[in-house]
């Protein structure tokens, strides 16, 4: 409770801003231990995430505005959890994730941006939480994960880089 702020946020730590990442941590806690919001809260949480949503449909990280299609798992998810999902443009949320795609098939942290695997993780439970799977190209998008396999066996997060055993889950449950 000293890292709730009156926005409905959470923070990291006593003292520090409240964010997005750390506002889902707590709603996940909360849930795990089956100790939901009481009304008040749990409103003033879920208001805080759909503050997040800018016009584009994206979602920052907190007030200072980084964007990030974590942060829009990150919405979505909470969201869902409090079942609150109609709080947000959710046409203009799974617009901004598909405008995120790239032509091999994954998706970026921002329009543009090279594929990864934790994005495409991201993005794809974005989709799913929203209804909107069928606008993902499942071949391409399965075509660009199985890529991820390299010469050990093991798993990468994008082209040309060393395999982690991270990227085992960001992979592995995007397919």
């Amino acid at each position: 409770s000293q890292c709730r702020h009156s926005n409905g946020g959470y923070s990291g730590n006593v003292g520090h801003d409240s964010h997005i990442l750390y506002t889902l941590s707590a709603v996940q806690v909360l849930c795990i231990l089956d100790q939901e919001l009481d009304g008040e809260q749990k409103e003033q949480t879920a208001k805080y995430f759909a503050s997040l949503q800018l016009a584009n449909g994206s979602f920052q990280g907190d007030q200072w505005g980084e964007v990030d299609t974590r942060f829009s798992y990150c919405a979505v998810l909470g969201l869902s959890l409090l079942k609150r999902l109609d709080l947000i443009n959710r046409e203009q949320a799974i617009n901004y994730i598909v405008s995120c795609s790239n032509p091999d098939g994954g998706f970026g942290c921002i329009q543009g941006a090279e594929s990864h695997s934790g994005q495409v993780f991201c993005c794809v439970g974005v989709l799913y939480l929203l209804g909107a799977l069928d606008r993902v190209d499942g071949e391409q998008l399965g075509w660009w994960l199985a890529e991820r396999q390299t010469q050990s066996g093991g798993l990468n997060g994008r082209p040309e880089k060393l395999p982690d055993v991270c990227y085992s889950w960001w992979v592995l449950s995007s397919l």
